[in-house]
């Protein structure tokens, strides 16, 4: 970065964050991609890395999910997820991350006969290392995917249960629309039941009634994306008074469409309206960013100050499945950076 960007850079990569929104198959790049595919005898449809990337333009959610499960098929064996957790984990050492809370999709995987142990083994070493390393804190959240069946979820939650003390919580992801909700209720109340808390993606494609569903039905702790709020000014209400954690992924939101444009993007009005808003990078390989680079793209887009910057970062912490105490430590590091 160049000239009057040089010193927000600075600023923001050295001010302590957490990302809580963050699917690991989507850090996967192109070239880790073919070097997998090489180890494994896949074959990918691109010939190559260059073809690979510029096939990441997309017109929907569903555009982008067709790529991202294509490329989700090189991950076969514990190493392979060690290496995908470990490459994330160094981008974040050096942004000024301290805190990360993973999604990994295990259905995308079992489906191909990898099993939970070795997705769980590869991404807790690579996690470990990284905290012993760097000092980045982490939790891992199982993510069920919404098109698949609840049965099939209900399935995949049993499948974990011996893993239960790896897993911080529960999610749920891919295509929402169409499948609200509420489809997931008993695979929701099922993990409440074992004391695993959930968050749910709502409100990127989908309506507010998927957010009421996710705060009413599902019980979730936070809404991943729900941008959409704003359609429903007493949703809106709620979510503010509520300090409902909102973690918003501002460049996947222009890469799927969900807005025309950053400055079209509704993150500073929610912060205004006081919000708990967040900013994740989502699939960061796909979408052109990981967390520093969503940070700038937004101060640019949207003339955030300074303050506006240390509240996003508050809200990052304020927002996390950290203990109370690690809030309170990492929020005055925040004020006293």
């Amino acid at each position: 970065m160049q000239g009057t960007h040089a010193p927000i850079e600075t600023f923001i990569r050295g001010l302590p964050k957490a990302e809580l929104h963050l699917h690991i198959e989507g850090t996967l790049e192109p070239e880790l991609a073919f070097e997998l595919a090489a180890k494994h005898g896949v074959v990918l449809p691109y010939a190559s890395v260059e073809a690979l990337r510029l096939a990441y333009e997309f017109t929907d959610l569903q555009s982008f999910l067709d790529i991202y499960y294509a490329g989700a098929a090189v991950l076969r064996d514990e190493e392979d997820f060690y290496a995908l957790t470990a490459a994330y984990l160094r981008k974040m050492a050096a942004q000024g991350v301290v805190h990360v809370e993973i999604f990994f999709d295990p259905q995308t995987h079992m489906a191909r006969g990898v099993t939970m142990a070795a997705m769980l083994g590869g991404m807790r070493r690579a996690l470990l290392d990284a905290e012993r390393a760097a000092g980045i804190s982490f939790r891992v959240i199982l993510c069920f995917l919404r098109h698949l069946s609840a049965a099939d979820a209900m399935r995949t939650l049993e499948e974990a249960l011996p893993f239960k003390d790896a897993l911080a919580g529960v999610g749920l992801d891919s295509s929402e629309a169409g499948h609200p909700p509420s489809k997931f209720l008993a695979v929701f109340a099922r993990a409440r039941a074992l004391g695993l808390p959930a968050v749910a993606h709502a409100g990127e494609e989908g309506p507010p009634a998927y957010i009421y569903e996710a705060l009413d039905l599902l019980k979730v702790k936070r809404i991943d994306h729900g941008v959409r709020c704003d359609e429903d000014p007493a949703l809106l209400r709620r979510l503010a008074d509520e300090r409902m954690p909102l973690t918003v992924c501002p460049l996947s939101n222009i890469k799927l469409n969900v807005f025309a444009s950053l400055e079209d993007h509704n993150l500073k009005r929610l912060l205004a309206e006081g919000l708990c808003v967040t900013v994740n990078s989502d699939d960061p390989a796909y979408f052109g960013g990981y967390l520093l680079e969503n940070y700038l793209a937004v101060h640019d887009a949207l003339g955030l100050s300074i303050t506006d910057v240390r509240t996003l970062a508050r809200n990052s912490f304020e927002g996390s499945f950290l203990s109370a105490a690690d809030k309170a430590r990492w929020i005055d590091a925040v004020d006293a950076y």
